[in-house]
């Protein structure tokens, strides 16, 4: 899939797709000398969404892009296993938990980004809370800005249909509509573990495997995911304006939705109580809302590259830059 002037980058159902084999983009060693003095962009850490993998041709496309606007930026992308067929797999089957901790665990160990000051991160679709997931409970080397697009942070109330010929993602589907609560689903179904039903909330927050305590809902909540939290310079939610494969779209932006009612995320206990930081991340400018045109994980090029130079580059950012970003002009291009 080339990209070219206004292309779009058409991630259908949640996925960057094609494959290849690449691995990342070459970065020069960061210096070891006062970080604050150094021009050397931030590695930027991707995790791609459902049916997707790590080598699809699409998010290799992002990684450019991102080395285009700040050369010599470290991509790297995130995957569970090390081949792309058994890492899409993962963005069905698995322990989300345990996939966050591995994520943790390789990127803690990884030669240049554990030398890092600090990381910069995208998160497209389910990604999104994976690496929300990784600034809560590890968070090291430490996220500066966490961008997620169509992300699923409160969760979502139906699950995706899947095309005929995907066997893998029907698999997981046809469980997912059986039992979504059992400790087998919970434990092995990725989808499962974001489910949220406002209709069944007390099943969720007893039995949710992951989206429960990341969203600090339970009665003990976890005082280090909301310092972590509060440690972002910026979070950036991308919600698209057409989604109709995450239901509800409105979970992008931390909203409840039941049925026709909608309660935005500062109407809600988990903003005015601080469960997670967000009131204090937003009171000093960090949490930002943006709108993309269309359908899921449709993306312009103009929409991309307007983001990563606001937000990436090195670890001292031109202030005006970072704060400086019109959001009119992200999305006005046609689809």
């Amino acid at each position: 899939m080339a990209i070219h002037n206004q292309l779009k980058l058409l991630l259908t159902a949640g996925s960057l797709f094609a494959a290849t084999f690449a691995y990342a983009v070459v970065q020069q060693p960061l210096r070891e000398d006062d970080p604050e003095d150094d021009d050397t962009p931030l590695p930027v850490v991707i995790w791609h969404g459902l049916g997707d993998n790590y080598a699809a041709e699409g998010l290799r496309e992002v990684g450019e892009l991102v080395d285009a606007i700040n050369p010599g930026t470290l991509v790297y992308y995130i995957r569970m296993a090390d081949s792309a067929s058994s890492d899409r797999s993962a963005t069905f089957f698995g322990n989300v938990t345990e996939q966050v901790a591995k994520a943790c665990e390789d990127i803690a160990s990884h030669p240049i980004l554990s030398t890092a000051p600090a990381i910069d991160a995208i998160g497209f679709s389910q990604g999104g809370q994976f690496l929300r997931g990784y600034v809560e409970r590890c968070n090291n080397p430490p996220v500066r800005s966490l961008i997620t697009f169509g992300s699923q942070h409160n969760g979502i109330t139906a699950f995706r249909d899947c095309p005929t010929s995907d066997w893998v993602c029907r698999a997981a589907m046809a469980l997912l509509k059986g039992n979504a609560w059992s400790s087998v689903v919970q434990s092995r179904l990725v989808p499962a573990q974001y489910y949220r039903d406002p209709a069944q909330y007390e099943q969720y927050l007893e039995y949710s495997n992951f989206l429960a305590d990341i969203n600090n809902e339970r009665v003990l909540k976890n005082q280090q995911y909301k310092k972590n939290i509060m440690k972002l310079e910026n979070l950036v939610l991308y919600m698209f304006e057409e989604d109709t494969t995450v239901v509800p779209k409105e979970t992008a932006w931390f909203e409840e939705v039941n049925g026709t009612e909608i309660t935005p995320l500062r109407a809600r206990k988990l903003y005015s109580e601080d469960w997670l930081g967000l009131r204090e991340l937003d009171r000093k400018g960090g949490l930002k809302f943006r709108t993309a045109p269309g359908e899921h994980m449709q993306l312009q090029e103009a929409l991309l590259n307007d983001t990563f130079a606001e937000f990436f580059g090195p670890l001292k950012l031109n202030k005006k830059k970072a704060g400086a970003g019109q959001p009119a002009n992200l999305w006005s291009g046609d689809l």
